[in-house]
């Protein structure tokens, strides 16, 4: 299918969107996030994908909402926030590829996202306040499990931006690398994180993300219920057989998909 908005490519397990509205600073109209939903309906239908890269270009991730865009009177613009919770939630972990602007809805999409590697030109802010809005989409609940409520605070009451060097600091980004290496850099770590079994990445996601919504004591008691649960399923033990055959016979495992 051809996209206006949007590219979207698949190989060896990848799958990359990219965000190509760059007259708009990458902003999300209606158009986009169409388009940007069928896609992600597409990745979740294709047991062939295993990890997702999602980026905006060497120029710009997002600039956030396309407040261009008008409304007949009485309609509003359609929410993300049920979009970037199902890329939050999903089985497949993420990686957001950030150059330029992150800002408002930008910054929200990114952080729903498993990882997040930056150039030094990135810039990060929920600026909504600028046009008498507030983010809409999870920003004012993720931002600060991040990077604390303090500098969540600031960032909102003034509409601030942090550059990359703050955000490496404050663990809003996992890595800050040259704008001409960002996807060579993405590109390596999603290869890594493909050389594993994926029910090893889909219990690690569940688990840290379902247990960082509970105390310790009941995250412990889920770590237990999701590994077992997962890890009895044919393919799991499969897999696991596979890996531990690999490390004594000192070779590369050769793991299976569903």
């Amino acid at each position: 299918m051809a996209y206006e908005t949007m590219k979207f490519e698949k190989t060896d397990g990848l799958a990359i969107m990219t965000m190509n509205r760059p007259d708009s600073l990458n902003s999300v109209n209606t158009k986009m996030q169409a388009e940007m939903e069928d896609i992600w309906n597409q990745i979740e239908a294709d047991k062939g994908i295993r990890v997702v890269i999602i980026t905006g270009g060497d120029k710009c991730f997002c600039a956030g909402a396309d407040i261009k865009e008008q409304f007949p009177p009485g309609q509003s613009r359609p929410s993300s926030r049920d979009f970037f919770k199902r890329i939050e939630d999903s089985p497949l972990p993420s990686i957001a590829a950030i150059s330029g602007f992150c800002l408002g809805g930008g910054l929200e999409l990114a952080l729903c996202c498993d990882l997040r590697i930056a150039t030094n030109s990135a810039k990060f802010g929920l600026v909504e306040l600028r046009i008498g809005s507030v983010p809409g989409a999870g920003g004012m609940q993720r931002l600060p499990r991040l990077i604390g409520i303090t500098k969540t605070k600031e960032l909102l009451y003034t509409a601030s931006q942090m550059n990359a060097d703050e955000a490496y600091r404050l663990s809003l980004i996992n890595k800050i690398v040259p704008v001409e290496t960002l996807m060579d850099e993405v590109m390596h770590l999603a290869n890594t994180m493909l050389t594993f079994p994926p029910h090893g990445l889909k219990i690690a996601k569940r688990c840290v993300n379902e247990g960082m919504q509970v105390d310790l004591h009941t995250a412990l008691k889920l770590d237990v219920a999701i590994s077992v649960a997962e890890m009895s399923t044919p393919l799991a033990q499969e897999n696991r057989q596979e890996g531990l055959a690999a490390f004594r016979e000192k070779r590369k495992p050769n793991y299976k998909a569903e």
